[in-house]
C-alpha cells in the first residue's frame, strides 16, 4: 500500500515594500573621483533606513560645490558650500532630497584622513537621518543622532566618523 505524499503549502511571502532611491550626478567630479559613487550612496541610504517597512523615496543629488553654495544661501541663508543637505518633503512616502557637495566633501575626507567613499557614505546616512527626523541642534539631540550614525556605518564597515581624530573637524562643521 502506497502513501500519497502532501505537501504543506507556505503562506505566500509579503513582498518587501520598493524603496526608491534616485541618485543623479550633477557633477562629473564624482564619477572621476569615486567610481562607484551611485553605488556607495545607495547602500548608506539602504542602511540609514533600516529594514524594509513601508514603501519610501528619496532623491540623492552627487553635486558640485557651486551648486551646494547656492542651495545653501536660497534654503539657509549661508552663501558658502557644505558637505551635505537634506530637505525633508513632510511626506511618509516620498521622504525628500540629500544634495551632497563633491569639493568640500572631499577637502573634508582628506582632512579627516578618510577614504573618499567612507566620508560619502557618513554624509549621506547623515542625510538620510535627517529625512527620518533626526537632528543635531541640541546636545542631546546630537548625541542620539550620532549614536545611530554609529550603528549604521558599523554595520557597513566604516569606521567611526566621531572618533577624537575625526570629531573636531566634524563639530566644526555643524
Amino acid at each position: 500500500m502506497s502513501r500519497a505524499r502532501t505537501t504543506k503549502k507556505s503562506a505566500p511571502q509579503k513582498s518587501a515594500a520598493p524603496t526608491i532611491i534616485d541618485i543623479t550626478v550633477a557633477s562629473r567630479a564624482w564619477t572621476r573621483s569615486l567610481r562607484g559613487a551611485k553605488a556607495v550612496c545607495r547602500r548608506a541610504a539602504s542602511a540609514a533606513l533600516g529594514k524594509p517597512g513601508k514603501p519610501v523615496e528619496l532623491s540623492i543629488l552627487l553635486t558640485s560645490d557651486r551648486a551646494s553654495r547656492k542651495l545653501n544661501a536660497l534654503y539657509r541663508g549661508k552663501d558658502k558650500p557644505t558637505n551635505v543637505l537634506s530637505f525633508p518633503a513632510g511626506d511618509p512616502l516620498m521622504l525628500g532630497d540629500i544634495a551632497v557637495a563633491y569639493g568640500v566633501t572631499a577637502r573634508e575626507a582628506k582632512t579627516e584622513r578618510k577614504t573618499l567613499t567612507a566620508h560619502l557614505s557618513h554624509l549621506v546616512v547623515h542625510g538620510v537621518l535627517h529625512l527620518l527626523g533626526y537632528d543635531h541642534e541640541n546636545e542631546k539631540d546630537a548625541v542620539a543622532m550620532e549614536r545611530r550614525e554609529r550603528k549604521i556605518l558599523a554595520d557597513l564597515g566604516i569606521a567611526d566618523p566621531y572618533a577624537p581624530a575625526a570629531s573636531a573637524a566634524a563639530r566644526r562643521r555643524r
